[in-house]
């Protein structure tokens, strides 16, 4: 998963992508990356971790020009190195061209082959690399024909920002999976100051608003000659990662005519009516338990506490000196309050549960500081299969409802009860918020179903995967 950002003739293009980064960082916390256009030619900084790290003031000061497209990368467990950092920027034979891609091919193993026995030589592991080759190899003139003409041969999810010398592009893939924005700067004149975000919640930072959602299968061009609109690609449906809801976008953002915050909350209102329990507080999973737990205490009338602190200082990663320590890496990051849960029967709220080893650490933790009960429930139901469209979880063995029952999962994270929210209520209470447009149907779920809306390259037994979230869930 991976956050992209572009904006069209600004004076402070370099500096705008900065803090629309920054404002996407819950997309990606590996590496960041921006390249900018002076007219002439393209100009690139990439580096390895959070954007305020990466650039410094000097840094920012030599991306010169006012078109700039920005990329912050997932951090995962098995390729973090810096030839995978984002947007990748490559002079070819019809000038420059960047590239920031979120999503990801499952045809790329496949099209990195066929390149690379035409001479192709790849410097990086990115799918994003894979698009530039197509690109740069294509025979059509005009930079819009060579994008859709590369990306008539990819399979998967993408949204995908472009830069050369004089235009910024945005593509999005044709089931609409990954999100994808419009904005423009206030008070910008016609024609300049448009912005291209992941998600909205990057305008409201630098002062945008937002025009509209790339439609699945649109393609942007924004040049000299003014912004464009095409149908690039077909789209007979739409299939939005259900996930972006459930845990991934920010809850401060519209997503498809939604309100990520409101669709959390209504998931935990749906909980609450599926799973009941006898308690005394309601405490979330801090930070993207908070609106679903809100939800749930709503709907059930028991108080809402904030029973666990999160530190905001720990990195996602935890480097453990010695062995008798090794189970720091959640204590680091939660904290108890005594006062709140001794004593009580406790309700604890999550997003999800993947492997299962950080909620078995929760639930001991909040027992040590005195609860009477703890109950798990979770705003979604089983994660029981991996995603190939973006999302990095780990490979079906490792994950723990696909190979245990209910009961299973609730005894060895020693919960006293253990609740999902179910697929058709999450999927219900999604499209209630978005509205009468909007239809069960909308959603990719394959990560709760095992049903994917693009065949697979490979079969997902041999599929390298990466590790999802903090590496343990």
């Amino acid at each position: 998963m991976c956050g992209v950002f572009g904006i069209y003739r600004s004076a402070e293009a370099a500096n705008l992508a900065y803090l629309g980064l920054h404002a996407l960082q819950h997309r990606g916390q590996e590496s960041a990356g921006i390249v900018s256009s002076d007219g002439t030619k393209l100009i690139a900084h990439r580096g390895m971790g959070l954007v305020q790290d990466v650039f410094k003031p000097a840094e920012l000061g030599r991306l010169n020009g006012d078109l700039a497209i920005g990329h912050v990368r997932y951090s995962t467990a098995k390729t973090s190195h810096l030839k995978n950092a984002q947007p990748f920027a490559v002079t070819y034979a019809r000038g420059a061209i960047a590239v920031g891609h979120e999503g990801n091919l499952v045809n790329a193993e496949q099209l990195r082959e066929k390149l690379e026995a035409r001479g192709s030589i790849f410097q990086s592991d990115s799918d994003a690399e894979v698009i530039v080759h197509l690109v740069a190899m294509s025979p059509q003139r005009t930079i819009e024909d060579r994008i859709v003409d590369a990306l008539s041969h990819v399979q998967g999810s993408f949204s995908l920002v472009f830069l050369s010398e004089r235009t910024l592009v945005a593509v999005r893939d044709p089931l609409g999976m990954r999100p994808l924005v419009l904005g423009q700067m206030r008070g910008a004149e016609e024609g300049t100051g448009y912005v291209i975000a992941s998600e909205p919640c990057a305008f409201q930072l630098i002062g945008a608003r937002m025009i509209r959602e790339i439609a699945p299968g649109e393609m942007l061009v924004i040049d000299e000659n003014g912004l464009r609109s095409m149908s690039a690609f077909p789209s007979t449906e739409r299939k939005t990662c259900i996930f972006e809801y459930v845990y991934f976008a920010r809850p401060d953002s519209t997503l498809n005519g939604a309100s990520v915050y409101q669709v959390r909350k209504s998931f935990g209102r749906r909980l609450a009516e599926e799973m009941p329990v006898s308690c005394d507080v309601v405490v979330p999973v801090p930070d993207s338990g908070v609106p679903a737990a809100i939800g749930y205490a709503e709907k059930s009338g028991v108080p809402f506490e904030m029973g666990m602190i999160r530190s905001h200082y720990v990195g996602r990663t935890f480097i453990e000196p010695e062995q008798s320590i090794r189970h720091f890496g959640v204590k680091l990051k939660l904290s108890p309050i005594a006062d709140v849960l001794r004593g009580k029967r406790v309700v604890v709220v999550d997003d999800s549960i993947v492997r299962g080893t950080t909620s078995r650490k929760i639930v001991k933790m909040i027992r040590e500081a005195g609860a009477k009960e703890v109950h798990m429930r979770i705003s979604s139901p089983p994660t029981a299969w991996p995603c190939y469209y973006g999302i990095d979880t780990p490979s079906r063995k490792d994950l723990i409802a696909s190979s245990h029952t209910l009961d299973e999962i609730r005894q060895y994270i020693t919960a006293d009860s253990l609740g999902y929210l179910s697929l058709e209520g999450m999927l219900d209470a999604a499209t209630t918020v978005r509205g009468a447009e909007s239809k069960p149907s909308d959603y990719c779920q394959a990560c709760f179903s095992g049903q994917y809306p693009i065949e697979l390259a490979a079969p997902p037994s041999t599929r390298r995967q990466l590790s999802l979230l903090d590496g343990e869930r």
